[in-house]
């Protein structure tokens, strides 16, 4: 066929892939209370629209990476896409709100862009270097949750709420002829069929190493997703922040991240993936540990909240990029499967804990649970990382 690719994909490529399955889960937010209206539904039924996407993507990792190793990453990303640019499609010409729904919940099928994307990298270069692309994607891929909404919002006030639908499906149009024109085929080494591919997976699963740094990255993921889930709450209620000076603040997690995601991307070929891992989750724990330790002294601030907690966006910049390549370099043949069964478990521990933020953090019972609930999830993922600088030694 005219311009299908033949070489590996270019880093843009890689990245807008990336973005692409972040900026999904959440641009259309700020129409939800309209699309409630328009669809004549309970605002909690519109809300299936990210727990259900959610849900889907945490299955669909457990199933994208075993394909990818049978079948290949380009045949793989190419059928993902499609199925989100004609779910995007119906989304926007949906007048029933179950329509709308199941496709909405069809559209998770791009969250191969992440998986595929990580593959491709460890499928083309060395750790060191897998870290350091990584490090790059990451850090151009964390703008566009922060992007996201205000662009929804935006589109939802200039030409309602289905405009975000009509953008996910042109976005998904380029993504699509971005993966013809230059995500050419890189897993040189498939499995021959799904029976040999689960045989080698007890190999996989048995590795001590793999399910630490599959903790580390779960544990330390978890930690944005209770800051998101418990400290708006924190901040309007008890310190009386606006919505738009929250979202200011809330901001600064996503700097901290950037900052350090270019670091690492930096310091991958001098510094071991496990040292950086470590930096990272020193970094949360002193984060968590010292705004606890200012609100238990009646010290409680704007300051003394987002101050502290910015660095658990940095923490997890050093982080992130190093625990997916180490993971994937258990067994390289296996790669893709390594990263979708570690995302899926990211997403079930996020959301876990989510719920449990949302149990213990209410207007009565104030800062303190949240912040214990961080650094006790900082403190497990840096138990982790500390358990393989043990093995690297033994």
């Amino acid at each position: 066929m005219p311009l299908a690719a033949t070489t590996p994909p270019r880093m843009i490529t890689l990245v807008v892939f990336t973005a692409l399955s972040t900026l999904s889960l959440n641009m259309f937010v700020p129409s939800l209370a309209n699309m409630a209206l328009d669809f004549e539904a309970e605002y909690a039924l519109l809300t299936l629209a990210v727990a259900g996407y959610l849900a889907i993507t945490a299955v669909l990792m457990l199933i994208i990476g075993p394909l990818s190793d049978r079948f290949g990453r380009r045949p793989v990303m190419l059928t993902a896409l499609v199925i989100f640019v004609v779910a995007s499609f119906v989304c926007t010409l949906a007048t029933n709100v179950w329509v709308f729904l199941f496709f909405r919940v069809l559209q998770g099928a791009v969250i191969a862009g992440w998986a595929i994307a990580l593959a491709v990298v460890r499928d083309t270069a060395a750790p060191e270097e897998a870290a350091r692309r990584i490090s790059l994607i990451t850090m151009a891929m964390s703008v566009a949750p922060l992007l996201g909404p205000m662009l929804g919002g935006v589109l939802d006030e200039l030409f309602g709420w289905r405009a975000s639908f009509v953008t996910y499906t042109l976005f998904g149009v380029i993504a699509l002829l971005l993966c013809w024109i230059d995500l050419g085929e890189t897993n040189r080494n498939r499995s021959e069929n799904f029976r040999q591919q689960f045989r080698n997976y007890p190999d996989l699963l048995k590795s001590v190493r793999y399910w630490d740094y599959a903790a580390c990255m779960a544990f330390s993921n978890s930690g944005f997703y209770i800051f998101i889930a418990g400290v708006p709450l924190v901040a309007v209620v008890m310190l009386g922040l606006s919505p738009a000076l929250l979202g200011v603040y809330m901001g600064t997690i996503t700097v901290g991240f950037s900052c350090s995601s270019f670091a690492s991307s930096r310091l991958a070929h001098r510094v071991p993936l496990t040292s950086l891992i470590l930096a990272g989750r020193l970094a949360s724990v002193a984060g968590s540990l010292s705004c606890l330790l200012f609100f238990l002294a009646g010290m409680g601030n704007a300051y003394t909240l987002f101050g502290p907690l910015m660095l658990i966006g940095v923490g997890n910049g050093l982080t992130l990029p190093s625990a997916n390549v180490g993971a994937m370099s258990i067994r390289p043949d296996l790669a893709g499967s390594a990263v979708g069964l570690m995302g899926a478990l990211t997403v079930g521990c996020g959301a876990a804990l989510t719920g449990l933020t949302g149990i213990l953090v209410s207007e009565t019972s104030g800062a303190i649970p949240l912040l214990t609930l961080l650094l006790v999830i900082s403190l497990l993922a840096l138990a982790a990382v500390l358990h393989l600088k043990w093995l690297e030694r033994n």
